[in-house]
């Protein structure tokens, strides 16, 4: 019910462009800790205006896009920024299209969106292999790529598949645009690549050669969960032997991992048992996974081999049908 009368007070302001969306004296404002802070909203049209408006006011700013990262962290209060920039109305932040040799999708391309997706269904299925174990179809339908992606929440499942497709990422700031691979983007849980006033416009993936193989393996508790641990494997087959292969890893570190190694040691076989043991080995080395509620760190890291040799076990069979 707070959470509903949140959106329906932001929804209000936006109507009314930018006010404090709790002024003082209201029922929003005050000691209630499951409650945000007060904050000004802002609801730009364009980049431009979304980097002024960020730069404008520095680290008391945060981008919002779906909501479902920073909202929940702003009603626990654990991020209290003073504006907040929401970028829903920025139509050329969303959309998947080819250009070239890559496909480009908007930042506020949404999960369901990704899901519907002809292109991507025909050009990077993992994509929405992937997208349909995020959460529930409710948060899929606001839930967007961009926030998944930039946040660094280790948990979070598409910066793993973003790094096995070896995908960049398109930044905007008051300096002008740069690219940072997905690879280098991140440095620690919720620490990434992206300086302050900018924020991520788009991602860039070559598209992944026809015929290859790929899958996305995920451990959890339950529907909707982050994962135990995750593997994305991508790779192309020819003479019935591995010719190129990428591994990534899941939530078993502070930030998703690239498990170069691991792919590595299967290119050139026919993804024997013997091959799969290997990789799967390499990729458990790298883990860092932490003691939780999804279970101990050895459990976890064990469960890291585990959804590698599945994954590359059913990308293998993938690119060898052409399923």
């Amino acid at each position: 019910m707070q959470l509903a009368l949140l959106l329906q007070r932001t929804r209000f302001y936006r109507r009314n462009n930018e006010k404090s969306c709790y002024p003082t004296g209201s029922q929003f404002h005050g000691g209630n800790k499951l409650i945000p802070g007060p904050f000004t909203y802002h609801p730009p049209s364009s980049v431009a205006e979304a980097i002024a408006v960020l730069a404008a006011h520095g680290d008391e700013a945060r981008p919002l896009a779906g909501g479902h990262s920073l909202i929940p962290m702003m009603k626990l209060r654990m991020a209290t920024p003073e504006h907040l920039v929401d970028l829903g109305a920025i139509k050329e932040l969303s959309g998947i299209r080819a250009d070239g040799a890559d496909l480009v999708i908007g930042a506020t391309t949404t999960q369901a969106e990704l899901i519907k997706s002809d292109l991507l269904a025909a050009k990077a299925p993992i994509i929405r292999e992937t997208a349909l174990q995020i959460a529930d179809p409710q948060i899929r339908s606001k839930g967007t790529l961009g926030g998944n992606v930039a946040n660094g929440d280790p948990g979070n499942d598409m910066p793993a598949v973003m790094q096995c497709l070896n995908a960049r990422y398109v930044l905007h700031g008051k300096g002008g645009e740069r690219i940072v691979a997905a690879r280098d983007f991140y440095q620690g849980a919720y620490f990434t690549a992206l300086q302050e006033g900018e924020i991520l416009v788009a991602v860039r993936i070559p598209t992944p050669a026809a015929g290859h193989g790929s899958s996305y393996e995920k451990l959890k508790r339950k529907i909707g969960d982050y994962a135990t641990a995750a593997t994305a494997v991508i790779l192309t087959v020819s003479g019935g032997k591995v010719a190129s292969a990428a591994v990534t890893l899941t939530n078993v570190a502070s930030t998703p991992l690239f498990a170069e190694e691991a792919g590595r040691l299967v290119i050139g076989s026919a993804c024997d048992a013997a091959t799969i043991k290997r990789a799967a080995e390499a990729a458990k080395a790298i883990t860092d996974p932490a003691t939780d509620g999804r279970g101990t760190a050895a459990y976890r890291r064990e469960m890291a081999g585990v959804m590698t040799a599945r994954a590359l076990v059913k990308a293998f069979a993938r690119a060898k049908t052409g399923a």
